[in-house]
C-alpha cells in the first residue's frame, strides 16, 4: 500500500503542470524571450569592446534598455 501511495504522489509530482489558467499567451512570451535575448546581445557585445578595448572606458552601455 505504501509503494502504491508513493508512486502515485510520485507519478503526479511529474504530470503536475502548475495552474490551468498562464500569465503571458504564448506570442507574449515569445516577445519577452526575444526581448531579453536581445537584451543579452548587447551587453555581449558590451562585454566584447570593454575586452578589446574598443571604446573608451565607461559604466555606460550605449543601448536603450528601458
Amino acid at each position: 500500500m505504501k509503494a502504491i501511495c508513493l508512486v502515485l504522489l510520485v507519478a503526479s509530482a511529474m504530470l503536475n503542470i502548475g495552474c490551468a489558467a498562464t500569465a503571458y499567451s504564448a506570442h507574449e512570451r515569445g516577445q519577452l524571450i526575444s526581448r531579453n535575448w536581445g537584451l543579452e546581445e548587447h551587453q555581449m557585445n558590451d562585454d566584447i569592446d570593454t575586452l578589446f578595448l574598443l571604446r573608451p572606458a565607461s559604466r555606460m552601455t550605449l543601448w536603450n534598455v528601458r
